[in-house]
């Protein structure tokens, strides 16, 4: 915390991502009624547990979890775009709490809210929600792999390129993820979750 604190550029980019958010999510009418507010709390704190199962994590940085973003998915998948980002916003800002790694204002943004806050594209394919995952995710790797050939060059191997390293790098451990919460989806009764939470909201 003391190392986010002492960085106000980090924060000021943080809220201007913060204000932008609220401003999509007005331009898009999305209302934030209590009960979306309580689903969206509920599943975020249950994406935070998940993340902690993980089933191999990267050395710089990056994890294969049990299935960890599959609550944000179902958020934007319900309750829309915006809602979707302001929950992966969350997500990150929690996330870099945990385990803060800055090195740069822009590297912040790419390593921590906007990947998450990628999540909430899912929500453009809400019939789809393969294909929402897929964009998703897809969002998510080109955010941290500009962070990594622009901030973490320096740790490819030598010889190797830092696009490629980076194109490797984040490969590994995003395909599998992004497979994972593919086949929860394939096990879990989402059309009957997403009717219950529009129960709940009613």
């Amino acid at each position: 915390m003391s190392e986010i604190l002492a960085q106000p550029t980090v924060i000021l980019a943080l809220m201007g991502v913060l204000a932008m958010i609220f401003g999509m999510i007005r331009i898009r009418r999305e209302k934030m009624e209590t009960s979306v507010l309580i689903n969206s709390a509920l599943l975020l704190a249950l994406a935070v547990v998940l993340e902690q199962l993980r089933i191999f994590h990267m050395p710089q940085g990056g994890s294969v979890t049990a299935g960890a973003m599959v609550p944000l998915l179902l958020i934007a998948c319900r309750f829309g775009v915006g809602t979707g980002v302001l929950a992966g916003f969350a997500y990150g800002m929690i996330n870099m709490l945990q385990e803060p790694f800055i090195l740069h204002p822009v590297q912040v943004l790419f390593d921590y809210p906007l990947p998450f806050m990628a999540m909430g594209l899912a929500g453009i394919s809400r019939q789809h929600i393969y294909w929402g995952t897929g964009l998703a995710f897809l969002a998510r790797f080109v955010c941290h792999f500009i962070s990594g050939v622009v901030f973490f060059g320096s740790y490819a191997p030598e010889g190797m390129s830092p696009v490629w390293y980076s194109l490797v790098f984040n490969i590994t451990y995003l395909v599998p993820e992004m497979l994972i919460c593919c086949l929860i989806f394939k096990v879990l009764p989402v059309k009957k979750l997403t009717e219950h939470m529009a129960l709940v909201r009613n």
